[in-house]
């Protein structure tokens, strides 16, 4: 059992509105620092340095791309609200247990036009792009259904010839290490563009959150290499070339995290891509360090969803088992309405 000495949990402020969850706007920043001021008078919430059982929020790309409907990537899960009902609940999660929560770090999918995983990377015998949604896999490449369009290769410092044996290399390491087949998706979470911004009412959470506690929230850009997807948080799907020669490099700093907090929570979009491969990946290192780390992670099953795409594809079924393996492996799978002091106290076997 855990004592867990927790700052009791807190109403939720007067200005938060949860239809607004929806919607993008501009946060009034001045404003909500002076009365997160006054709310951590009101509540007697000490700074999160002081905190003595320290509690990590992981937000994985809580983007207007993914949550708010109308916007590119809007994850709707089987619901067809799902991302942006688990972005209200989130927000009050973090309002609920504002003198509990010592750090927030939040991921950021963040792509330029000419990657691996859009449109204009792809063309066909005809110089087609391949509409969003296109799965590619090996026998799509070696057939010469799809090719690297040669319009962009001096954008990647490669000639044709090599950046084709290297779409047939990448296609062939996902299908040989059961990651799902290269996917087009529909340009999303553009540098600079309001899709890539956390979703307003979640970033005045955070920001009060980070006012109240004095905790500076850290952020994980993520997905900026043009030669490979990169759902987890923690690397990309592929790390080496064709000749064994590196293109990217994997990020320990989460679960270095691990190591300082007592608990860490993960919460975010997609739950089947982005939030399963970074806790897949969490869990393989945990694996390989220190497995009594694994009992330190809590993932939010109510403040996530799977990508569905009617018609086209519904990856709830995938996304389930994957948090079904993550508990048999010792992670707790919580909800954020459930009180966290029953979370740690909870008896394991």
């Amino acid at each position: 059992m855990i004592d867990p000495g927790l700052h009791p949990e807190l109403p939720i402020p007067d200005h938060y509105d949860p239809e607004m969850t929806s919607t993008v706007w501009k946060v009034p920043y001045q404003q909500r620092a002076t009365e997160a001021r006054k709310w951590a008078e009101k509540h007697n919430i000490p700074p999160a340095v002081d905190d003595r059982l320290k509690i990590a929020l992981l937000g994985i790309d809580i983007q207007n791309s993914f949550c708010i409907p109308d916007f590119e990537l809007f994850v709707a899960g089987q619901s067809g609200t799902g991302a942006m009902d688990d972005t209200r609940r989130l927000c009050e999660f973090v309002y609920r247990n504002l003198g509990r929560i010592t750090q927030i770090t939040l991921t950021l999918d963040s792509h330029l036009a000419m990657q691996i995983f859009h449109p204009v990377f792809l063309v066909d015998e005809h110089g087609n792009h391949p509409d969003p949604f296109t799965l590619v896999t090996r026998m799509d490449v070696r057939t010469g259904r799809w090719r690297i369009n040669p319009a962009i290769t001096h954008n990647l410092s490669m000639d044709n010839a090599f950046a084709q044996r290297y779409l047939l290399h990448y296609t062939e390491m996902l299908e040989s290490e059961g990651k799902y087949n290269l996917t087009i998706w529909p340009y999303h979470c553009m540098i600079g563009s309001v899709g890539h911004a956390l979703v307003s009412s979640f970033e005045e959470a955070v920001f009060f959150h980070s006012i109240a506690r004095y905790s500076q929230p850290t952020f994980e850009a993520k997905g900026l290499n043009p030669l490979t997807e990169h759902y987890s948080a923690l690397g990309p799907e592929v790390l080496y070339g064709p000749d064994g020669e590196a293109i990217a490099t994997s990020d320990d700093r989460i679960l270095q995290q691990l190591r300082r907090f007592d608990a860490v929570v993960v919460a975010g979009q997609a739950k089947s891509h982005c939030v399963a491969w970074t806790i897949d990946d969490l869990l393989e290192k945990i694996q390989r360090v220190d497995p009594r780390l694994v009992q330190k992670v809590y993932l939010l099953e109510d403040c996530t969803s799977p990508v569905v795409i009617p018609g086209a594809a519904d990856y709830t079924g995938l996304a389930d088992e994957a948090f079904e393996r993550f508990a048999r492996e010792g992670m707790n799978i919580v909800r954020s309405t459930d009180p966290i002091e029953d979370w740690l106290n909870t008896p394991r076997d």
